[in-house]
């Protein structure tokens, strides 16, 4: 097979996988707060957990527009589960087969791709969320190690992670530590009545004289923030987006089916002309969703100069549709829709979720918005 064949073939399979392993539990997961630990397992056995990496490193090695191809299956099943994948392999993994030294990369990567190892992103805290580059972490420099202290909040796999990747302001600016768990000093404690994410994990993180060693910066002291965080929340915005893409996809499935299924006045619900408006709107937004982000894959592929900023548009725009399409989904399902019984009430909170991570909407538009004044304004 080409290379081309072997990448449509491992997302066959991870669609059929996301059928059989992940979708039919999901409210499961929900229910019991957790993604299963035989899950993971079973994820990192068929290369999911590295998906994107180069081979060299035990990844798959699949192309930007495969990897998003994948993520959207996952994510269709799960937003959970698509979030461990999100923050182990987009976020950290991706930062460390950006930045990370050759040692680095042979001491860790084979580990987060064996899943023997999770990574968690620990940016976001208390106090400090969009305005990211004011983090109150700090570190200092003492001989051949830096010491961390500080407080993280809302961090994706904080209670599972084997690793952080710890954004923390010093003298010198923002570094970017992968700090190991077993280092002591670091407490977690799982962040409990939340909209959604439910499953994934989420905690909030102390670190308290957390000693470092020097091997472990990743990147240079005082450019984390340049490089490292801005590389992780790059490909961070390009899996959400793909996971947009998944909610408002799996959304449409459970609208269409249901109104092909349920009577009202005498005739099936897409009988009516009115939830036939809701749905051609919701097919025309997935399928416009879809090309955007195939569109920034293809960039992201080919190394075009805006395929960052072609993945911000991407995030910003289907995060949007997938809020819009499940509070359609839940409208057409009536009662049944605000009934957790039926998975729509679930997409209709995960979908909430992704206008506030990564970047909330705002701030997208605003990203947007400056690189179109300056690329359409006609002198």
């Amino acid at each position: 097979m080409s290379d081309t064949s072997d990448q449509e073939q491992i997302v066959a399979e991870a669609k059929k996988f996301a059928a059989e392993e992940i979708r039919p539990f999901a409210a499961d997961f929900e229910e019991q707060a957790a993604i299963p630990k035989d899950l993971i397992d079973k994820m990192a056995q068929k290369g999911y957990l590295s998906a994107s990496f180069p081979k060299e490193w035990g990844g798959l090695g699949l192309d930007p527009v495969y990897y998003g191809l994948l993520t959207e299956e996952i994510g269709k099943a799960c937003a959970s589960t698509r979030g461990l994948i999100t923050v182990h392999t987009s976020l950290v993994g991706e930062a460390i087969v950006r930045w990370g030294s050759r040692e680095q990369k042979e001491k860790w990567l084979p580990l987060m791709t064996s899943g023997k190892k999770i990574a968690c992103f620990a940016l976001t805290e208390p106090l400090v969320g969009t305005d990211a580059r004011s983090v109150q972490t700090t570190y200092r420099k003492e001989g051949a190690k830096y010491i961390i202290n500080g407080s993280k909040k809302w961090i994706t796999c904080g209670c599972i992670a084997d690793y952080f990747l710890v954004v923390a302001g010093g003298e010198k600016g923002i570094g970017a530590f992968l700090v190991e768990r077993e280092f002591g000093g670091i407490t977690t404690t799982p962040i409990k009545g939340l909209l959604a994410g439910r499953a994934a994990h989420i905690a909030e993180i102390e670190f308290e004289d957390v000693e470092v060693p020097a091997e472990n910066i990743i990147g240079k002291e005082g450019s984390g923030f340049t490089y490292v965080v801005n590389t992780a929340l790059d490909h961070g915005r390009y899996s959400i987006a793909w996971g947009g893409i998944g909610i408002a996809g799996e959304a449409l499935d459970n609208m269409v089916t249901y109104s092909r299924q349920r009577s009202q006045f005498g005739r099936k619900l897409y009988k009516h002309q009115l939830i036939q408006g809701i749905i051609g709107d919701a097919v025309t937004k997935t399928h416009a969703g879809r090309a955007l982000c195939l569109r920034a894959g293809e960039m992201r592929r080919d190394g075009h100069p805006d395929a960052v900023m072609e993945t911000t548009i991407a995030k910003y725009f289907t995060s949007k549709i997938a809020m819009e399409i499940t509070i359609d989904a839940v409208q057409v399902h009536g009662g049944n829709g605000c009934y957790n019984r039926y998975p729509v009430e679930r997409l209709f909170r995960e979908a909430k979720i992704l206008e506030i991570i990564e970047g909330t909407s705002q701030v997208q538009q605003e990203i947007i918005s400056s690189f179109g004044l300056r690329r359409y304004y006609r002198v």
